[in-house]
């Protein structure tokens, strides 16, 4: 089974339980500060998890794509990858627990759909900590299938309990299913979830159960009480299970990425599969231009910069031209290689073909300013030549070594090479322990980075929420109507509000948009909300945001009526204030450039005597 395959049959299959299909959202999450880019399946629905209503229903099914760098080192290896795709079904207060493992189980199993032979699956539920009981309502649905007790392991909080998005909030047991590739299990306690290697995770059923609403401290679990309203989500990567239907022993031996690594061994002039050290390169330059295309070919796509979202695709790009380097591929190596991925994924995310010449000017662009780099790096290696020949150790301190690849983007490999053409060897513990501490921090900004994000409804954030369709209509009144939203981040304290504009804002220009949203604060306009089709949504004159994909029925929210006037009506998931007038005095802080023809404008809400905000 394909890929294709397998996301058709998915949906599908959801279809027919009643289940509508919604359409996967950005890589590049709006309102949310909390990650750089959409990490998970689920991410896009957390508003809905949280409580509110979905206009597509309670039973929704669809395909996501995703980025995860935190373990962008291991990229190379038969498994990791920075972008995969991830199919999902959701309950939001509909079926809970028995209902979603019949479903996973007749899918997993039926001969119309995958097949797999009940005897290879296993699962893991959880095992209960403190007072949160045992999930044995999970372990009694799964036995009544036909999966026998030795294959049900009881696991603990840390693998079979999946936490809230922040600090509290829903959260609950997960049930994840398995399939055995052994001949033999390793040991008499070998059970789904072992680490030997025998058993591959292929779906996870997630219950949300419980609302945290203490954090607990100094070791404290917190408080969890049980939800009036309980949902489910769940997540089957494509890749991973594909290779597993396949009896494939890597991701990068599927049909996902045949095409790409024939491309790469065609430029290089290098088969893959006869060297391990050449094909480490071969997948880590595949994985990453792979990523690199999605990111750039996203309705908000970035450019690649030194910081944020940027930052990461800019890492992704410059190992992928290293790794190319070493292959003797030639320039341009990477706007190729992303040509056959928009052939191969262009079906599924036809925004990939939208964005064509987009992508391959930007990776064609990087590509030549880290060659650039890499000569600067040389220049600067041979300044410090001098002195550090004086070292009789002939040792290159680690420190300086990680200064050339933080300042200058010189690869580690690249100095040792140049330190061992002048007899001499670079302290690599030093520098690896540099380079952690480096890691440390991205993965920080990269993750819970900040408070608030797409769960943070507290009364600022909806402030805040409704701050930036006001920001956006004064937008278009004072520079025009082509100006439109490229995206927005959102915390307690401040927002952050990305358009298409070509050039700088003046004071003027900033001070009229300034005065146009306080006007509409001080006339205490009301915010109201309806479900429509998205044609009928249009048809009223709602702003959507361009190249993003929608649901049949959306959410319109209108600020303004009858007898004020209609200010502002654009499609959004919410959730808003009720009144303008509970908003605070709206001031910008900064005008700057965000990315070729985008414009950032970072702006607060001073809070005055106002009362708090309703929501809609």
């Amino acid at each position: 089974m394909n890929a294709d395959e397998l996301r058709s049959k998915f949906i599908d299959f959801f279809i027919a339980k009643g289940h509508v299909r919604i359409e996967g959202k950005s890589l590049l999450p709006d309102n949310d500060p909390t990650v750089l880019f959409t990490t998970a399946g689920m991410h896009p629905l957390v508003p809905y998890l949280l409580g509110e209503e979905h206009p597509a229903g309670r039973r929704l099914t669809d395909y996501q794509k995703c980025i995860r760098t935190g373990d962008i080192e291991s990229v190379g290896d038969g498994s990791h990858l920075t972008f995969f795709e991830m199919l999902g079904n959701w309950s939001l207060g509909d079926y809970f627990k028995e209902g979603a493992i019949g479903m996973s189980f007749e899918f997993l199993t039926s001969p119309r759909w995958l097949g797999i032979p009940l005897e290879k699956l296993g699962v893991t539920v959880f095992e209960g900590r403190g007072d949160i009981e045992r999930d044995e309502e999970s372990a009694a649905v799964w036995k009544s299938l036909g999966i026998p007790e030795n294959r049900i392991a009881y696991l603990p909080w840390e693998d079979n309990f999946w936490g809230p998005a922040g600090s509290t909030g829903p959260c609950g047991p997960d049930s994840e299913m398995f399939y055995y590739v052994g001949e033999a299990p390793c040991g008499p306690e070998c059970k789904p979830g072992c680490s030997c290697g025998k058993w591959l995770e292929i779906w996870n059923d997630v219950f949300m159960q419980y609302n945290k609403t203490v954090p607990g401290d100094d070791g404290a679990p917190g408080i969890y009480e049980p939800l009036a309203r309980t949902c489910v989500d769940t997540g089957m990567g494509i890749e991973r299970t594909v290779t597993i239907l396949n009896g494939k022993a890597s991701v990068y031996d599927t049909d996902i990425f045949a095409p790409i690594i024939a491309g790469i061994e065609k430029a290089a002039g290098r088969a893959y599969g006869d060297d391990p050290a050449r094909d480490v390169s071969i997948r880590i330059i595949a994985d990453h231009i792979r990523s690199a295309a999605f990111i750039l070919g996203d309705p908000r796509a970035v450019s690649p910069s030194n910081v944020g979202a940027g930052y990461v695709l800019r890492r992704l790009v410059r190992r992928a031209v290293r790794h190319g380097r070493r292959l003797g591929m030639p320039f341009p190596l990477l706007s190729p290689i992303a040509g056959i991925v928009i052939e191969k994924m262009r079906g599924p995310y036809p925004e990939l073909e939208r964005n064509r010449a987009f992508i391959t000017t930007e990776l064609d662009n990087e590509e030549a300013k880290f060659l650039e780099t890499l000569q600067k790096g040389e220049r600067e290696f041979e300044k410090l030549l001098p002195n550090l020949k004086k070292d009789p150790r002939k040792i290159i301190p680690g420190r300086l070594a990680f200064m050339l690849y933080d300042t200058y983007g010189f690869p580690i490999e690249l100095t040792q090479e140049l330190a061992g053409e002048h007899g001499m060897t670079v302290n690599r513990e030093e520098f690896d322990l540099a380079f952690k501490k480096h890691q440390e921090l991205s993965r920080s900004q990269g993750g819970q980075a900040f408070k608030g994000g797409l769960g943070d409804q507290g009364e600022m954030a909806v402030k805040y929420h409704t701050a930036t369709h006001l920001l956006h209509k004064a937008l278009r009144m004072v520079l025009g109507d082509h100006v439109a939203q490229k995206g927005s981040n959102i915390t307690a304290e401040r927002m952050r509000f990305d358009f298409s504009h070509n050039a700088p804002m003046t004071r003027d220009e900033i001070g009229k948009v300034q005065d146009i949203v306080n006007g509409q604060i001080e006339k205490d306009l009301p915010v109201t909300m309806a479900v429509m089709s998205l044609e009928d949504a249009r048809a009223a004159g709602a702003v959507a945001l361009f190249g993003e994909k929608y649901e049949s029925r959306v959410k319109v929210y209108t600020i303004g009526d009858g007898s004020s006037g209609i200010f502002s009506r654009e499609v959004c998931g919410g959730p808003h204030v009720e009144r303008t007038g509970t908003m605070g005095t709206f001031v910008i802080q900064k005008e700057q450039s965000s990315s070729a023809g985008v414009r950032r404008i970072r702006a607060v809400l001073e809070q005055g005597n106002e009362q708090g905000a309703g929501r809609l």
